[in-house]
């Protein structure tokens, strides 16, 4: 019984810790200036590009999970500390998110397939 309860307690750090699969890849993304990036999200580390050239990669944990109102977030924390979350504003659709940060400011749109402004987004609610 022991064995079994620490076998699934790993199991659970190490997933926790992991990128989740919902965020996991590449999405189009757009700053509050309206410059576009992409961004590619990986089980332990993400990637910016911009004009097709990888500008930085940074390593980072998932450290928390929250689902309120069918809205998922996820906290992930940086390599350097910082922290930020990454929110599925629209109910049951995993193709739109947000990067937040400490104080809840939009960083950046995602979406999967193209461009969005923050304006956008909150239009399809």
């Amino acid at each position: 019984m022991i064995y079994r309860t620490l076998l699934v307690s790993l199991s659970f750090l190490l997933v926790y810790c992991s990128g989740s699969n919902t965020y996991r890849g590449n999405w189009k993304a757009t700053d509050a200036k309206g410059t576009q990036f992409e961004i590619n999200f990986n089980e332990k580390s993400f990637s910016i590009k911009e004009d097709k050239v990888v500008k930085s990669t940074i390593s980072y944990t998932q450290n928390s999970i929250s689902i309120e109102n069918s809205i998922k977030s996820y906290g992930i924390q940086l390599s350097d500390g910082r922290n930020y979350t990454i929110k599925f504003p629209i109910k049951n659709n995993s193709s739109i998110a947000v990067i937040l940060d400490e104080q809840e400011n939009i960083l950046y749109t995602l979406n999967k397939k193209k461009y969005m402004k923050f304006e956008e987004i909150y239009k399809l609610n």
